[in-house]
């Protein structure tokens, strides 16, 4: 699948290609990075769902149907946690998720989830945790003092697959930056009908998005097509010169520049709905669909480019190469 495809679910002038090869492929994609959903909605708000293939729409809406029913699920189960929470004055902000989709996408089911990730106080951490624990979630990974989250998991009667919660206390390991995450806190908005449940901002909803990407070293598609979203959404209400200031600050500039770099790089078209104004040359960067099948020494210096040289401070790029090793020797043994 070729990334300036996503053009199309976009750019109302730009057409779809007309090989069929192309769509058998470009299915297979789909349904590897689980962003069925995504393009069915979008190829749909642009009226471009009819000029695909019967077969090519019956699949993506199987999919999407799929997505929006454990969405819908997932929302009663977050509802049910919030309350709790709530009642027990836990300050809690849900992060992507079912309120992402439903804000920046349009639609409950424009956007599959599979988890629930809320950000809470560190202080919070321990009566957070007995909330979730006493409905029904068992501790799936303990807190460790280096990372921000922990996670929770419990049986669902709809899928094979458990519902993980993951309680956060920040959005970076707390030496790989100087992430100011009270800074989201102040900005953040009272969520109806809570009295301690906010949602971020969307400034800090982006920060948080182009950060995750980075996270994943943008290695699927789902993290490329949030960013575009939510850059085609609030267009000029992003202000990059702030977030690059704030990212300064906070030590998160070379991760942030990276990030959007790669997605300006794969789709140029961007440039006109909101000029980025400082790019980094990426010589090394693969496409997620390259990843897994380029061996080359190429894909090992994007390897690297992304692991040890993402930070702003030698301490800190340091402290994530003596991590990297420590892991190395536990996954050894």
């Amino acid at each position: 699948m070729s990334m300036r495809w996503i053009q199309a679910l976009y750019d109302p002038g730009f057409p779809l290609p007309e090989n069929p090869s192309f769509f058998k492929k470009t299915l297979k994609d789909i349904t590897h990075f689980g962003v069925s959903s995504q393009v069915y909605y979008l190829l749909k708000q642009q009226g471009k769902l009819n000029q695909t293939p019967v077969y090519f729409q019956e699949r993506l809406k199987e999919k999407y149907n799929e997505a929006l029913y454990l969405n819908l699920f997932i929302k009663s189960e977050l509802r049910k946690i919030l309350n709790h929470l709530d009642k027990f004055e836990v300050e809690v902000i849900p992060l992507k998720g079912v309120i992402f989709a439903e804000k920046y996408f349009g639609h409950i089911g424009s956007r599959g989830t599979s988890d629930i990730d809320l950000l809470i106080r560190p202080i919070q951490l321990e009566i957070a945790i007995k909330s979730i624990t006493s409905l029904g979630f068992t501790v799936e990974e303990e807190p460790i003092p280096s990372h921000f989250h922990c996670s929770f998991s419990k049986k669902l009667p709809v899928s094979q697959i458990p519902l993980t919660v993951e309680l956060h206390w920040n959005l970076l390991k707390e030496n790989s930056s100087s992430l100011k995450i009270n800074e989201f806190w102040e900005k953040a908005k009272p969520l109806h009908p809570y009295r301690f449940i906010r949602e971020l901002s969307d400034y800090h909803t982006f920060y948080m998005i182009c950060l995750h990407g980075w996270r994943h070293n943008m290695d699927s598609l789902k993290y490329f097509i949030d960013i575009i979203q939510m850059i085609t959404f609030l267009k000029d209400h992003i202000e990059y010169e702030t977030l690059f200031r704030d990212a300064m600050d906070h030590k998160t500039l070379k991760r942030l520049v990276r990030t959007l770099s790669i997605v300006y790089k794969e789709n140029p078209y961007l440039q006109n709905v909101k000029k980025l104004p400082k790019r980094r040359p990426s010589f090394w960067h693969l496409d997620a669909f390259k990843r897994d099948t380029d061996k080359s020494l190429r894909n090992y210096m994007d390897f690297l480019d992304y692991q040890f040289f993402s930070y702003d401070t030698v301490r800190h790029g340091l402290s994530e190469f003596f991590e990297w090793i420590r892991l190395t020797d536990l996954r050894g043994q």
